[in-house]
């Protein structure tokens, strides 16, 4: 399976849009869900958590500008686009004061809100590989790319690695598998929630007793060291 740069949540009532949306997004190798209201947008960064979040600003249920308060009160700071019909400065200020990162009007281009994406994740993520990931006897290069148990390489795949990195660089917290599918492999409508449990077993014969994963029954996994 092709490694996406990530998962974008659209969250847009009008369907040709959040598809349009989605054409233009999965070209750019980002892994793309869409909701069609607020309340059920909501849920879904708490249950995906994605890298970055396109909301329109009219809709259903919940509407963009208290999405986005709830999201910001909850301290979370994903990344948030909000796209709305209306273009008024008061809105835009509106919009950029309860914390969201950028603004677009409709109609705009996909090829712009794909350039204005890009540019907010490029401001929000840290140095790329500035820190090295370890735990116990394992150390993980993300910027290099490799992964050295007891001093010696060792042989991953890119969605090996990945896996093992995205677990290191939060010890101790829990993901569920289908968060795992969301943040790792950027489709979270890959149906098959083996495919996490298959690259755990293949990453825990690799490592052996130097390996952090822990298996949190009922939820999913972990990293933590060895021995705890």
């Amino acid at each position: 399976m092709t490694q996406s740069k990530g998962l974008v949540l659209v969250v847009e009532d009008e369907r040709h849009i959040a598809d349009l949306q989605r054409l233009y997004l999965t070209r750019e190798g980002f892994g793309v869900h869409t909701e069609s209201d607020g309340m059920a947008g909501l849920a879904a960064v708490a249950r995906l958590r994605p890298v970055a979040i396109v909301l329109d600003i009219g809709l259903p249920g919940l509407d963009g500008t208290d999405f986005c308060r709830r999201l910001r009160a909850a301290d979370d700071w994903t990344p948030v686009i909000l796209v709305t019909a209306r273009d008024e400065e008061a809105d835009r200020i509106l919009g950029l004061e309860i914390g969201a990162d950028d603004y677009l009007t409709k109609p705009f281009s996909p090829r712009e809100l794909v350039a204005r994406l890009k540019a907010v994740l490029r401001r929000t993520a840290g140095p790329p590989g500035s820190a090295i990931l370890g735990t116990g006897r394992l150390r993980l290069d993300p910027g290099r790319r490799t992964a050295l148990r007891d001093g010696e390489p060792l042989e991953l795949t890119t969605t090996e690695f990945n896996l093992l990195a995205h677990l290191l660089a939060r010890p101790g917290q829990v993901f569920s598998r289908e968060q795992l599918r969301a943040q790792v492999w950027g489709h979270a409508d890959y149906g098959d929630s083996r495919v996490v449990d298959v690259y755990v077993s293949q990453l825990r014969a690799k490592l052996g007793d130097a390996s952090p994963i822990r298996t949190v029954r009922g939820i999913g996994y972990s990293a933590q060291e060895p021995g705890r």
